[in-house]
């Protein structure tokens, strides 16, 4: 009980109610789409390999303060424990892909047949797909602190996900869609693996370790890192903000089809997010491994999924769309499995 006090005392009125500001963060970003369409017309300019930069700059903000709390030497250490990678590795990419499939169609080709039709169906299947193959690279790591999760094996896990995901994305993709020329945008996926790890990584190696070396690991631990206190939750908040502002108008135009397409994703990161933990849980794993071993399937890399879907079936696809609704729902969703992950905390003790 008195670490979980503890926990809602570091997280702070920003931590202790994010769902709300989730919520005000989503509804003024839709409607900053909708009024004001000049805002994310002009963000979207700043834009390479399709990933946005703004976007890219606040989820670098979110995860730096995360890199800086990595002892490195902590990483040689991570490796060494291979159950919980046994765990990421198995669920993300031997389960998760199927079961998204199996999942997606029976509801967009069996329950919702007769609102949707056939060929929309398809297009929805593919998007669901398109997330489904596609893991959590930067997000995780704000699911993972807010999990107080270990952040050297978090590291791991998700470096383990991003070189599986250069080789695996396009043949899983291409066999559940039986897609033969799947198109993967490289240069999204490795300039996305660049910003959200490559870079907030070095610079936090860099950081801790002249901060330490020029005023000692007491003010680095007690001083500097109070500084960062609330910047990942801000500068999710801000992420949601922009993300909403470019999909405000898709969002009003099809709230039906949105809500038929949020049902199986929701239904599929619970039960991944489950398999995962419980998982862990027969392991006998820490909480601060099962946790983030949990949430990096759960999440989606959904910058990937909304460029492989718009380069393959088009900006106005129902495979977009999917994509975009996966972004919708995914914060809210993975909030709420936060929330359970605290208040399961005991389990693992």
């Amino acid at each position: 009980m008195e670490e979980n006090i503890n926990v809602k005392e570091e997280m702070g009125i920003f931590g202790r109610y994010l769902t709300l500001w989730v919520a005000l963060c989503i509804v003024a970003g839709v409607m900053i789409g909708t009024l004001i369409p000049a805002i994310p017309e002009t963000l979207s300019r700043f834009e390479y390999a399709k990933v946005s930069i703004p976007v890219a700059i606040l989820i670098w903000l979110m995860i730096y303060p995360m890199m800086l709390k990595i002892d490195f030497t902590s990483i040689v250490e991570a490796t060494k424990k291979p159950k919980g990678l046994t765990i990421t590795c198995v669920v993300n990419w031997l389960i998760k892909p199927f079961t998204m499939y199996l999942i997606a169609a029976f509801f967009f080709k069996v329950v919702f047949k007769s609102w949707i039709g056939t060929d929309l169906a398809t297009e929805y299947l593919s998007g669901a797909v398109l997330l489904g193959a596609a893991p959590c690279t930067a997000m995780v790591f704000v699911w993972s602190h807010l999990t107080k999760g270990d952040p050297a094996y978090t590291l791991v896990q998700v470096a383990v996900n991003d070189l599986i995901l250069l080789l695996a994305f396009t043949p899983i993709v291409a066999f559940l869609l039986g897609v033969s020329d799947v198109v993967v945008p490289y240069d999204t996926l490795i300039l996305s693996v660049v910003l959200f790890v490559v870079i907030p990584l070095g610079a936090g190696y860099l950081s801790r370790g002249y901060i330490i070396k020029k005023k000692g690991l007491d003010y680095f631990e007690n001083v500097f890192l109070k500084k960062f206190d609330n910047i990942t939750i801000i500068g999710l908040l801000l992420t949601l903000v922009i993300i909403f502002s470019f999909q405000g108008q898709t969002i009003i135009n099809n709230p039906v089809h949105i809500v038929l397409i949020a049902i199986p994703l929701i239904i599929q990161t619970f039960l991944i997010f489950f398999i995962a933990y419980f998982w862990s849980k027969t392991w006998k794993l820490k909480h601060n491994i099962a946790a983030p071993a949990a949430m990096i399937g759960a999440s989606n890399f959904f910058e990937l999924a909304v460029a492989v879907a718009i380069s393959l079936f088009g900006l106005q696809s129902g495979a977009a769309l999917a994509t975009v609704v996966g972004v919708l729902v995914e914060v809210p969703v993975m909030l709420a499995l936060v929330k359970i992950a605290n208040n399961t905390r005991k389990w693992f003790n």
